[in-house]
């Protein structure tokens, strides 16, 4: 939000009046309710946690307030970030505005005061919402961070987790924070890290090397190095595009988008499955018509949004070579050339903008379970699998985002591990990355967690039961006080 001295002191005193209304609105909703997991020991004899939940992005920060709504206090979120810079939007999105629609929901988990229009307003009013178009994407980080400092949610900044391990019957977890290594042990784990923890950064096996000068979309780029150069991007994605766009408003001289299909996607298929049927109802589909609606749309491809477009055509130094991927990348003391079909084109820089791999074999801290995950591999035929290479590397996933094991019994701890990323797709929707399903998917997740929560210490709760004594037709102290006013 761009302000002058004076709106930004009305904005500062909008959210304070703001937050104390979701205060408010929490205590009318009794939150946060009283705890009721009990203490469990992990092999070291410390107390485990209920939860680790490991991203403290917008997925993340959603998950653990969904769990606190729920009573399970007993967590910790930790994010490898500093403050600001968890996921996506202070980082390597570069965008000037999100594609989605201004008014969707979802970190709020439907409390209309925590909600992107109700911060907005706080500070520029209802006329200054009607006037806005789309959510600036930074506005969008300060949004999330203004939510969870509001709601409480406890994150660790600056805090890695090195690998995970099963440790009879929980989970143990090597993580790195200021204070140096610890060991922690958790009844489950969350893995809310993105779209790089869903497996990593997808690149040509050619584009190696070239430090300062090759890129992927997701590294910290300093465009204004190539002031006046020519930079070169490949990929027909919106994050391609807002790439290709900064370069230019850097001032590059010369910025070629290359792309291997003949023409951009031109509907966002993906668009039509936000409505409430689908993504309440996708995940109890059977196995065929799961894979057929989410290859479907994967293989349609998604257009990049028309302002992402506009920021780029409106440059006379852009250009689009369709039909022209890349097939070698050879570097030289002043720049790269890029080798495709067509010919070689020397550039100064170049960005890799196809996205991200799904693939949680390739996550280093899930080395101990790697060998144990079911994939969609695993359930459909090899010639489908072989179709859809992609598709059929995503996680089988049970009904509460939890990993299933390819032997049932092998590693019964890698059901302690509930998949919050992008991974979750094929086998519930979008419920875990893109902002229309956030809220359906964190709350889905948190009942299951839960569930299964208080599943494990059922018998230890029975006797709590039998303990307990409530005298419903004796007189509480407040009956007492107003009968005697």
């Amino acid at each position: 939000m761009g302000m002058d001295i004076h709106q930004e002191s009305a904005a500062v005193k909008g959210l304070t009046a703001l937050a104390a209304e979701v205060r408010h609105d929490l205590a009318r909703l009794n939150h946060p309710p009283n705890p009721w997991t009990l203490p469990v020991e992990g092999p070291d004899r410390r107390p485990a946690l209920d939860v680790l939940v490991v991203g403290a992005g917008m997925c993340g920060q959603t998950a653990a307030f969904a769990l606190l709504r729920e009573g399970v206090s007993n967590l910790r979120v930790i994010d490898q970030a500093p403050r600001g810079a968890e996921g996506p939007w202070g980082t390597f999105a570069r965008m000037e505005t999100l594609r989605s629609p201004k008014h969707l929901t979802g970190p709020d988990l439907g409390i209309p005061s925590l909600t992107f229009r109700a911060w907005w307003e706080a500070q520029a009013g209802e006329e200054g919402w009607r006037d806005l178009y789309k959510i600036p994407r930074l506005d969008w980080l300060r949004y999330l961070l203004f939510v969870r400092d509001v709601v409480g949610v406890p994150v660790e900044n600056d805090t890695s987790l090195v690998r995970l391990w099963p440790a009879e019957g929980l989970v143990g977890a090597a993580i790195e924070g200021p204070g140096g290594s610890e060991t922690v042990h958790a009844r489950k784990v969350v893995l809310a890290c993105g779209r790089d923890g869903s497996g990593g950064r997808r690149m040509p096996p050619f584009a190696t090397g070239a430090e300062g000068r090759l890129f992927h979309s997701s590294d910290p780029i300093d465009f204004s190095r190539f002031r006046g150069g020519r930079v070169a991007v490949l990929g027909a994605s919106a994050s391609a595009i807002d790439n290709a766009a900064t370069a230019l408003e850097a001032g590059a001289a010369q910025v070629t988008l290359f792309v291997r299909r003949s023409h951009f996607p031109q509907v966002n298929k993906s668009k039509w499955a936000a409505f409430p049927g689908f993504l309440r109802g996708y995940a109890a589909l059977d196995d065929a018509r799961r894979w057929a609606f989410t290859t479907y749309m994967m293989g349609e491809g998604t257009p990049p949004p028309h302002e992402s477009v506009l920021r780029c055509t409106r440059h006379p130094n852009f250009s689009v070579r369709f039909d022209e991927g890349w097939s070698g990348i050879e570097e030289r003391p002043d720049g790269l050339v890029i080798e495709t079909a067509k010919g070689r084109h020397s550039v100064d820089a170049a960005v890799v903008a196809v996205g991200f791999d799904i693939d949680l074999t390739r996550r280093p801290e899930l080395e101990a379970f790697r060998d144990a995950v079911l994939t969609w591999g695993d359930r459909v035929s090899p010639a489908q699998a072989a179709a859809n290479p992609e598709a059929a590397r995503f996680p089988y996933l049970g009904d509460g985002m939890q990993m299933l094991e390819r032997v049932p019994g092998q590693l019964p701890e890698l059901g302690l591990l509930h998949v919050f990323n992008w991974g979750v797709t094929l086998s519930h929707g979008a419920l875990a990355g893109d902002i229309p399903g956030l809220g359906i998917g964190a709350t889905r997740l948190a009942h299951a967690l839960v569930r299964d929560l208080f599943v494990s210490q059922a018998d230890a709760h029975f006797p709590r039961l039998v303990a307990h004594e409530d005298a419903e037709l004796a007189p509480t102290p407040f009956f007492v006080e107003r009968e005697a006013r």
